[in-house]
């Protein structure tokens, strides 16, 4: 058995106690990204799993769809990722 070279860690340790692998990544080629998908890249970037250059790339993501998910976990927590809940958690203009 052969492990593929990568850059960083293989695993992190999250706040919980719960271990995070590479293999918890969604796959390169994710087109449906649900809240736990999101979740899951945003994860592995604020714990240091992968570089946010890295996810970014690998996903095909511009600057400001990952801002705008950083933005809605630190305000509002994880569920601000559901698509059923945009409107509840949209900051109106000017605010």
């Amino acid at each position: 058995m052969y492990l593929k070279k990568v850059e960083g860690p293989r695993a992190v340790t999250l706040p919980d106690g719960s271990v995070m692998t590479r293999a918890d990544l969604p796959p390169a080629d994710t087109r449906r990204w649900v809240a736990a998908r999101k979740a899951a890249v945003v994860r592995g970037v604020l714990y240091g799993l992968i570089t946010q250059a890295e996810a970014l790339e690998r996903y095909g993501l511009s600057d400001e769809e990952f801002a705008g998910w950083l933005d809605a976990i630190r305000f509002h927590g994880f569920d601000a990722l559901k698509a059923t809940a945009v409107q509840k958690y949209r900051q109106p203009k000017g605010e």
